[in-house]
Parts: structure tokens; sequence; C-alpha cells
């Protein structure tokens, strides 16, 4: 990625961050919680008539934990940032449609007209000019009309979307450690909810174990909401993967069924 388009990105990702918090809080202070709230009120309630009554589990009492709320944040903090991959991955597809370089079945390019072809990809606009393709076509016809040679063209342009590719899976990075980050967040969860069951011990020693049992409750539900993301996450993240390496592969296929077999040294 050019140093133009690195704000760009830093800017969307902390302001989706932002987002993300703001809207999942509210969703949280408005909706979850007052819902869980009435949820437990209720069957609690309902355990004081009935010695014999079983709790079922609600999705509110399942999710209404500081940690879910920060597992969900950056579940959608992920969602965006790999919306906005996927969505410049889909702009760069549509170049693949493009006939960027027209040259007739039968001609071939010589060294001295790869000035022509490259203008025609210069005269892109700005933004388009710095994605891959163009890229690739512009040092693939600049390295011909330099060395002469068409197996250093073919190498040279390997190496580019090969040294791509590896920026592409660099990029990931903070997806996966989105990713990683929220079985953490569920697995500090249950610490916590191990903890006050413990602190609560001697309560349950008395007969009181509602203590013990909400803080149990609160250990098991925050893992099993954050494994569940992750799994997710984990499978929306392979498939990003698989986009950007079919980009890469179907680009470098472009370069060499639209140009490179057409070239002919001297």
């Amino acid at each position: 990625m050019n140093k133009k388009n690195i704000p760009v990105e830093f800017v969307f990702q902390l302001f989706a961050l932002i987002i993300a918090i703001i809207v999942v809080h509210a969703f949280y202070v408005s909706v979850v919680r007052p819902n869980a709230a009435e949820v437990i009120i209720e069957q609690n309630m309902q355990a004081e008539q009935d010695p014999e009554f079983v709790r079922e589990r609600s999705v509110w009492v399942l999710i209404k934990d500081l940690e879910q709320e920060a597992c969900f944040v950056l579940m959608f903090w992920a969602l965006a940032i790999m919306g906005y991959k996927a969505s410049r991955i889909s702009a760069e597809r549509k170049l693949l449609d493009v006939d960027l370089v027209p040259v007739p079945e039968g001609m071939r390019i010589l060294p001295e007209d790869t000035r022509e072809f490259a203008r025609q990809v210069q005269a892109l606009p700005d933004d388009r000019q710095q994605m891959l393709l163009p890229r690739a076509l512009l040092s693939a016809l600049r390295r011909f009309t330099s060395t002469r040679s068409i197996q250093d063209v073919s190498s040279s342009t390997h190496m580019i979307l090969e040294s791509e590719a590896e920026r592409l899976e660099s990029e990931l990075a903070m997806i996966r450690y989105i990713s990683w980050a929220i079985p953490s967040i569920g697995f500090i969860g249950t610490v916590r909810g191990i903890g006050e069951a413990l602190a609560q011990a001697d309560k349950a020693v008395q007969g009181d174990i509602a203590g013990v049992t909400q803080s149990l409750g609160v250990a098991f539900n925050s893992t099993f909401i954050a494994l569940l993301i992750s799994i997710f996450l984990m499978f929306l993240v392979h498939q990003l993967q698989l986009m950007q390496e079919r980009l890469v592969f179907d680009t470098e296929t472009y370069c060499d069924d639209k140009v490179i077999r057409h070239l002919k040294a001297d």
C-alpha cells in the first residue's frame, strides 16, 4: 500500500473502533442489561416459589457481562476492517475485466513499443494506478524496455506479485490479533467468574449457592460467547485470505496473457 493510503486506512480503523464501542455499549445499556436483569429477577422469583424450577438459558443473560461486550466490540471492529479490505480487493478485481494493454492477437510488443503501452496505463486515475495490476503492468513494460529480456520480465513480475502477496498477508495481522484476543478476553471472564465464586464459598457452605451459581455463570458464559465469535471471525479471515490469494494469482495470469506472451525481443 502506498504512503497516501496508509493514513486513510488508519483513520478508518480508528473511527470504526470508536463507532463499534459507542454502538455496542449503547445497545448493552439500553437493551441487553435491562432485559438480563428482568430475566434474572423473574427466574429468582420462580426459583423461590418452586424448589424444582430449572433456569432456562436466556440469550440476554449469556451476553450481559463486560467480557462479552468487549468481545462484540472487537468482533464488529474486525468486521469493519475486513469489509474495508474486501471492498478494496473487489475494486482491484474489476480492473482484471478491463483491457489495459490492448494488444490484438498475433501482434508482438517490441522494446521500443513499450512506452506507448505504458502511457495507456499511466492515463488511469491516480487511485487506480496505485492498484496491483497497473503497477505490475508498468513494471513489466519498463523492465522490458531496459533489459530487452522476456525471461527477466517474467521473473520480475513474479517477484513483484509474490512481494504483494506477502504484504497482503502481513496486513491481516491485526485481524488475526483480534481473533486471538477475543478468546483471551473470554478466559479473563472465566477467571473473574471463578474468582468471585471462590470468594463466596463460605455462603455456599451455609447453603446459599445463588451467588456461586451466578459467578460460575459469568465464567462459562464469557468463554462460550468468545469462542463462538472467534470461530465466526476465523472463518471470515480465511475467506478474505482466499480472496487476496486469488487476486494475486489472477493478476499474474493477466500479465502473462495480456503482455508477457506478446513480448518479442530484438
